[in-house]
């Protein structure tokens, strides 16, 4: 299916999407839970403050008179339960403290916090105990001189730990299962969806190669006629030019069918590669004796130059592509300029050039010199034109090889086009 790359980013768009939306959301529902228990905890553990205040006969400090016995009474929604988990240390002003609580409390006092609360602060912080339990406390300066100098209430957390545990492996499974099921939907629908364009892809391909060999037998036709006439004509008559313009536009419409037809085939992938061990120097040199007479007609020098090492690929193929590129350096180097041919091998890799000292390529060009009918003739001559397909035809057949093809350039300095190959 021509389109397989297409479906499979917009799975992997759908699905990111998808596994987005439920981190956006697990994460909020896991932050709430977290911001829930942060806010019982802390209220549990200013309630037990305000209440050992009381119980002590001390004045409450202002932030703690909303946590008044009394005034949690009053309240419809308070957990009873929550003054029964938390512990209270009695901390005297040499250090040594009491344990008044009916159960063994998971650590004994931290003398940070009481040192930070003998400095007039509230001290709230979480510790963790010998065994791994992690505790929130609260330390606090008592408000009158005799009895114990601090309070420090805390709340172990492992309860809270483990439904944050559950709740974060739950959350973790629900999105590795939302992967697996969104996935697969997302493939289902992406080439639901692409059907139609599917469809519309293989008309169009049908018609360009039908299109295609339909216009060869009337344009072999036209030009074999042109050229009877022309042949007939005498040396002196005026027709004489308007036939050879019609023969050259012939030549030009056929060469624009067979890269059309060529083109068509590559999409489709009909084109099958024949690759095999090819000698650089054989075949570089075999090219240039094949562009020799157009180059020396228009006085431009090509040669090869340190041509090393063998390719793995289709021969008739790699011919082809650096015919392409020949035509297009000749085309915009000017007489007295120089093509080079070269080819190195660099481990796996064989990279051959060719390059030229034409007229070079603004850098606006360079992304779209590989675009179907893309011409950048105004940054180079206006003096040759082309159809904007040969580099389209180069690269598919280049890439078609597992190799890949790139061009630099600078404006009066030449232009450099480079193959990488697989090495034979």
């Amino acid at each position: 299916m021509i389109l397989q790359g297409l479906r499979l980013r917009l799975t992997i768009l759908y699905t990111l999407t998808a596994l987005a939306l439920l981190l956006l959301v697990g994460g909020g529902m896991y932050a709430l839970t977290v911001r829930y228990f942060t806010f019982a905890t802390e209220r549990a553990l200013l309630e037990r403050m305000a209440l050992e205040f009381v119980q002590l006969d001390a004045p409450l400090p202002p932030a703690l008179a909303a946590y008044a016995p009394e005034r949690v009474l009053e309240r419809d929604n308070t957990d009873r339960g929550d003054l029964a988990t938390t512990f209270v240390y009695p901390i005297n002003a040499n250090g040594t403290f009491f344990d008044p609580n009916p159960w063994a409390p998971p650590i004994t006092p931290d003398q940070t916090a009481a040192l930070a609360a003998r400095q007039g602060r509230r001290d709230w912080r979480t510790v963790v105990g010998a065994d791994g339990t992690r505790v929130r406390l609260l330390t606090e300066r008592l408000t009158r001189d005799d009895g114990p100098e601090l309070l420090q209430v805390g709340r172990a957390l492992n309860e809270q730990d483990a439904a944050l545990r559950q709740l974060l492996l739950g959350l973790v499974a629900l999105g590795g299962l939302s992967t697996v099921v969104v996935g697969w939907a997302s493939w289902w629908l992406a080439g639901r969806s692409l059907v139609p364009a599917q469809r519309a892809w293989e008309r169009q391909q049908t018609f360009v190669a039908n299109a295609s060999h339909e216009l060869r037998a009337p344009l072999t036709l036209l030009r074999a006629s042109s050229e009877v006439v022309l042949r007939g004509l005498a040396p002196n008559d005026d027709n004489r030019e308007l036939l050879i313009d019609v023969l050259a536009e012939t030549d030009h419409m056929t060469r624009l069918v067979e890269d059309l037809l060529l083109l068509s085939r590559l999409d489709a992938v009909r084109i099958s590669f024949e690759r095999t061990p090819i000698a650089a120097q054989e075949l570089l040199d075999e090219v240039v004796r094949h562009i020799g007479r157009v180059a020396e007609q228009q006085q431009v020098t090509v040669r090869v130059t340190g041509a090393q090492g063998r390719v793995f690929g289709d021969r008739a193929r790699l011919r082809q592509v650096l015919l392409i590129l020949l035509d297009n350096a000749l085309r915009y180097t000017p007489a007295g300029g120089s093509v080079l041919l070269q080819a190195e091998t660099a481990g796996n890799v064989a990279r051959w050039s060719v390059i030229d000292t034409g007229s070079g390529i603004d850098a606006s060009h360079l992304p779209h010199l590989f675009e179907r009918f893309y011409r950048a003739e105004h940054s180079r001559s206006e003096q040759q034109s082309g159809s904007g397909l040969g580099l389209s035809i180069a690269q598919a057949l280049v890439v078609g090889q597992g190799g890949t093809i790139s061009i630099s350039s600078m404006p009066g300095r030449g232009t450099t086009v480079s193959l990488q190959l697989p090495a034979a």
